[in-house]
């Protein structure tokens, strides 16, 4: 539990009429922001993606299910790890409540890994998870669209820096999901959207991390209601314990 003040029933009223007003601010630009997302321009997607499926192998357009939308979390799950992310993975555990709603507003969801099909059904099965989830393992979808980097890119510059100055949390993080530090931060978690036109594929939106909302697991948004709030520390499970 955190370090707190104690204060009479005014103390706190003014506070929190003052937290309020903030809220209601922040609630505003929410709502700016969604229509500025709306408004952008589209692009045309020219480029043929394969991917895998429970179902076998589907183009981009296929994914879409017969509607004309398409949400796409990338769910960090590389070719060498042994799980997924835990933070993705806590993510993904509140998709399927969203399904049916969202299918019913015109939007198809879906998660994409770049680990083989068949890891991604096994991990699939172990958490429980009835959403979509395919893999990229055989196409360029996450490089083009940068939610991965190739062993080129993370060699050299930045990345690289990053990878040699990484935090002991990072080091950790890729020994709980079984892969070493380069291979695991190749991937990047974050949304991708697509919606589909007179059979044609238009690119609208994507958003990579870090992103303390995009990226946030509902619980996560749940936690910053309560005194210890998100960033408290918790032991990461090893990909072997989920």
């Amino acid at each position: 539990m955190p370090k707190h003040t104690v204060g009479t029933l005014e103390e706190w009223s003014a506070a929190s009429k003052e937290l309020l007003e903030r809220e209601q601010e922040l609630g505003k630009l929410d709502e700016q922001l969604a229509k500025q997302r709306q408004q952008l321009p589209w692009v045309r997607v020219e480029k043929e993606y394969t991917f895998d499926t429970e179902e076998g192998k589907k183009t981009l357009a296929e994914l879409f299910e017969g509607r004309s939308q398409l949400l796409i979390y990338h769910l960090m799950f590389g070719p060498t790890y042994e799980a997924a992310c835990p933070g993705c993975t806590g993510l993904a555990d509140h998709l399927d409540a969203a399904l049916p709603h969202l299918n019913n507003r015109d939007v198809t969801l879906i998660c994409i890994s770049r680990a083989p099909i068949e890891k991604l059904q096994a991990y699939k099965r172990r958490m429980g998870w009835q959403f979509p989830y395919v893999s990229s393992f055989a196409s360029d979808f996450n490089f083009d669209f940068n939610f991965a980097f190739t062993p080129e890119q993370m060699a050299t510059g930045e990345l690289a820096k990053m990878v040699a100055e990484a935090d002991d949390w990072l080091k950790d993080w890729a020994d709980n999901v079984g892969t070493d530090l380069a291979s695991g931060m190749a991937e990047s978690p974050g949304w991708n959207v697509f919606a589909l036109e007179d059979g044609v594929v238009y690119h609208t939106y994507s958003r990579t991390a870090p992103d303390r909302f995009l990226l946030a697991p509902y619980y996560s948004q749940l936690l910053d209601q309560i005194p210890d709030g998100r960033d408290a520390d918790f032991p990461l499970r090893r990909h072997d314990e989920y």
